[in-house]
């Protein structure tokens, strides 16, 4: 910016005239720049380590459509890896549109990836319990028909792929999985009794299909309680998410007993895993804890409830936009180098309002807006802000012929004719529109801050907060802070409150669930202690380990225990059976439960740990955290389901042995006449 004596007005001209041609032109130019122009110090460049950096914006009408993904992809990486190349230039780019793009080609990217892992590793397992390539293909075909679905689902909603919504397709094949496994398994056991095929699939559909169906409820509902949210990231993955769910199970049950329909029944071979030793001894150890060792259950369960409660207390919330970002991706250094070179990468925003016409360009209220512009440098994770103070003063040091000493406000007397040569100056008043509204009533400070953490983001939010109140009166200037950083911070708060609300809608949901199996309260108490307890143990270890709440860990809570209860679902419905065909006595029917159910728990169980296992091999933190805290949940729950619950029922059975509540089953798995002639055969 330099002054025009003949036209009495300021302009804008090029820094370089011509190109240089020797290094001592070099030199002076650079001498210039940096020592003479304070206004983009820190800005447009880092006076120390000489990094210069030019902004762009994309054009709005593209910001948001696929084209942008092929500008950025395509456009702009060849035109940067040119210019590196003709220059040896070292050329870094960040801005929330660039990251976007590198974002979700990176979460594209790892779609692929998760759902081999999860077809790898749950056949693996599947094929490992039953020794069966036969069964392991038609589970295989299912779930890669639900995976399908998924995409199809997708598609026809319009909704994009996002961090959430990329995991669907991998968690249709682990929940899936398990489906397949209770109806193959019992397939198997039924053709074992009687060999009779056309029993044995009817039997399928009719008692496990039931049971099944309600267990995919529940994990649907855990799913669909995100779409109370108000986060559209959040609602879309509820909604695809529950949908597929209940789309995976109606696959497992028309397409498992119609294929098998058209196959021989299963060689011996292939039903040599139902008396598998290990598995026997594995039950017989859980039964051996609960019939000898109630008293050490309750124990163990009320220290890990203590200790966990403590780990709660210990649980930070996060706020920053940028940590689950893959680390190793080249984007990501490139925040980082930005955040190192200029002090910050996340915009805080505050605005003035001087509550009158041109208001901002009075002396009273630029001096106000550079006290705080003081406080503001004072914080060390914030850049050196910029506002229309900036300006005014690099007016004053072009009105003095660009000289750096008067980089600063004029005074009262030399506002009025600075400000005069300014009102002039069409290219100064550009540069004020970055800064200050059409009607000169309105201005913005703009500054940036560093990643960091939630609580020293809140302190400096309180401590700028506390110098507006300070420097602005409230009768005066209406001032408020936002920016994405601000934003992110209370997007974050707000979503783990919509977050634990619906953590408790999918309780209630659930309690609903087991009030219309049961009809009892003592009996939903029962069932959702071993599955919240697990829940709370989760936290705690978050709490010990370090693992702060945020969008990406929130999630793990309302999907485990939407998965978790299946298990208690499956257990209290035998249960509910053997006390019919044993006539209401209490301990023959819990342990008969234990054995007919807790080797399908556990298989399924494993299937589950290993399948959201695979999670922790994305690039992203928070995947890798909902996959290994999802994991731990449940294998927490299907020790609490094995060995708790039927402690708990063994404990209060006399306080849970009403025949008027459970003599009428809601969901009819056993035929009548095995009923009535007392056998299980479950």
């Amino acid at each position: 910016m330099v002054k025009d004596n003949d036209k009495q007005q300021f302009v804008l001209e090029p820094l370089i005239k011509t190109p240089p041609d020797t290094q001592k032109d070099i030199d002076s130019l650079t001498h210039h720049l940096f020592n003479d122009l304070p206004f983009y110090d820190n800005l447009l460049y880092n006076k120390e380590s000489r990094t210069i950096r030019t902004v762009m914006y994309l054009d709005k009408d593209i910001v948001n459509t696929s084209v942008r993904k092929d500008f950025v992809l395509t456009d702009l990486t060849n035109l940067v890896e040119d210019f590196e190349e003709e220059t040896g230039l070292d050329v870094r780019i960040s801005g929330m549109p660039y990251i976007r793009t590198m974002n979700s080609q990176n979460i594209i990217d790892e779609i692929g990836k998760f759902i081999l892992a999860a077809l790898g590793v749950t056949s693996l397992i599947f094929f490992f319990f039953f020794r069966s390539f036969r069964a392991t293909f038609i589970s295989m075909f299912v779930v890669i028909v639900g995976v399908m679905w998924a995409f199809g689902i997708l598609g026809l909603l319009q909704y994009e792929i996002t961090v959430l919504t990329a995991l669907i397709p991998p968690l249709i094949i682990v929940i899936g999985i398990p489906n397949c496994i209770f109806l193959i398994n019992k397939y198997q056991q039924e053709v074992k009794k009687h060999g009779n095929q056309a029993l044995s699939l009817q039997r399928v559909i009719s008692k496990i299909g039931n049971a099944t169906l309600m267990t995919n409820v529940t994990t649907a509902s855990g799913f669909a309680t995100f779409i109370i949210t108000d986060s559209k990231l959040l609602k879309e993955f509820g909604i695809v998410a529950s949908i597929n769910i209940i789309g995976i199970f109606i696959l497992s049950l028309l397409i498992i007993p119609i294929v098998y329909s058209f196959m021989p029944l299963p060689k011996t071979k292939h039903l040599k895993h139902l008396n598998k030793r290990w598995i026997d001894a594995f039950v017989n150890w859980m039964e051996r804890i609960v019939r000898e060792r109630r008293i050490a259950v309750y124990i163990v369960s009320i220290a890990l409830l203590v200790i966990s409660i403590i780990g709660i207390y210990q649980i930070k919330i996060s706020g920053s936009p940028i940590e689950d970002m893959p680390k190793n991706a080249q984007f990501f250094k490139d925040i980082r180098f930005f955040e190192e070179e200029f002090d910050g990468i996340m915009p805080v925003e505050i605005v003035v309002d001087t509550k009158r016409p041109k208001g901002v360009l009075k002396p009273a209220t630029l001096k106000r807006m550079d006290q705080l512009s003081e406080v503001i440098e004072e914080i060390p994770e914030l850049s050196t802000p910029v506002s229309a103070v900036n300006l005014v003063k690099y007016s004053k040091q072009a009105f003095y012929n660009g000289i750096p000493k008067y980089y600063q406000l004029p005074t009262s007397q030399e506002n009025s004719f600075i400000m005069e040569v300014a009102s002039k100056s069409s290219g100064n008043s550009n540069l004020l529109k970055s800064f200050v509204d059409s009607s000169g009533q309105t201005a913005r400070i703009t500054t940036f801050m560093q990643d960091v953490g939630t609580e020293r983001m809140e302190a400096i939010e309180g401590r700028l907060q506390e110098n507006i109140n300070k420097f602005f009166p409230i009768d005066r200037y209406e001032v408020y802070m936002t920016g994405s950083a601000l934003l992110f911070l209370k997007g974050t708060k707000y979503l783990v409150k919509n977050l634990v609300l619906s953590l408790a809608f999918a309780i209630f949901l659930i309690a609903l669930f087991m009030a219309y199996l049961f009809r009892s309260f003592r009996m939903i108490i029962i069932s959702l202690i071993p599955n919240l307890l697990p829940l709370v143990i989760t936290a705690g270890v978050m709490g010990f380990a370090g693992v702060p709440i945020k969008p990406s860990t929130i999630l793990v809570f309302s999907i485990a225990f939407g998965i978790s209860v299946d298990d208690t679902i499956h257990f209290l419905a035998k249960y509910r059976q053997e006390l019919i065909a044993n006539k209401w006595r209490i301990q023959k029917s819990v342990y008969a439960a234990l054995r007919e159910t807790g080797v399908s728990m556990f298989y399924t169980s494993i299937v589950l740990f290993f399948g959201f296992s695979v999670f922790t091999i994305s690039n992203f933190g928070g995947t890798v955290a909902l996959g290994a805290l999802v994991s731990a949940t449940l294998l927490f729950a299907m020790l609490a389901n094995l060995v708790l619950l039927p402690s708990l029922l063994l404990s209060l059975e006399r306080s849970i042995a009403n025949k008027e509540v459970l003599k009428k089953p809601q969901i009819d798995i056993l035929p009548k006449d095995e009923i009535k002639s007392g056998k299980i055969e479950d």
